[in-house]
């Protein structure tokens, strides 16, 4: 009569709890949302409005503009490219196309060379012109005074509704979040958000939203002139004291 083989199922019982656990342990963690700002206690974001207060008092939007359609197309022209550039292309451009309806009806290939030096131009120049008719079809020629209505002209997005809901109307509709805006908030650890959008509310819960434009057009102005990109100038910096993040230079 054949042996019976010896049973294996205690072992495998074994082998499949190892498994399990193994393979509980190699799931993903959550990422979940990024943890609450440290540095978004009340007594030291008021140390910092006041900082930028005393650096910037007199800080506001850099792009030259008469109107608050002229500051509409000069902002949509400002998307990867500098103020100056803007304002240089701004000189001639505005003098050749005077109004909503010049921008309308403008000849796409024309208006592309106008504006090549802002980079991009062809899609600016869809977005410029898709803007001024939709300004002259659904709002009388008159660029619209809140979000969600400025929201539906083609190439603005938050950052340039912000931009000129704030600086041409005086409306805090929100925080303008540049690149500036968005890299300082972040050495500054008053959000540790990356995407622009979550930083604005991030901003707007601490910030009180009567400095909303003022704070916004500062923390520009502070970006350019001492907390650069790569080296900043944390030796000029008033706030200096008041910053942890791991890239200073002092």
């Amino acid at each position: 009569m054949a042996m019976k083989s010896k049973k294996k199922s205690p072992k495998k019982k074994k082998s499949a709890a190892t498994k399990a656990k193994a393979a509980k342990s190699a799931k993903p963690a959550k990422t979940g949302k990024p943890a609450r700002a440290a540095g978004t206690e009340p007594k030291r974001v008021a140390e910092i409005l006041t900082k930028l207060d005393e650096a910037y008092p007199n800080a506001t939007c850099e792009l030259k503009h008469e109107n608050a359609f002229q500051l509409l197309v000069s902002t949509i022209l400002s998307a990867q490219c500098t103020d100056v550039r803007v304002n240089q292309v701004a000189e001639t451009l505005y003098k050749k196309y005077p109004d909503a309806k010049a921008f309308a009806y403008a000849t796409p290939s024309e208006l592309e060379q106008d504006i090549r030096p802002t980079g991009f131009f062809r899609n600016k120049t869809k977005s410029v012109m898709g803007a001024s008719k939709a300004i002259l079809e659904n709002f009388g020629g008159q660029v619209p005074r809140t979000m969600k209505e400025i929201l539906t002209l083609p190439g603005v997005a938050r950052k340039t509704g912000n931009v000129v809901l704030g600086t041409a109307y005086g409306i805090a509709s929100g925080v303008v979040v540049d690149t500036h805006v968005l890299r300082l908030s972040n050495r500054l650890d008053l959000s540790r958000n990356e995407d622009p959008k979550k930083v604005e509310q991030d901003l707007m819960k601490i910030i009180p939203q009567e400095k909303w434009i003022q704070f916004s057009h500062q923390l520009i102005w502070h970006g350019r002139r001492i907390c650069h990109a790569r080296k900043p100038k944390c030796i000029e910096c008033n706030m200096e004291s008041l910053c942890y993040a791991k890239d200073k230079t002092v």
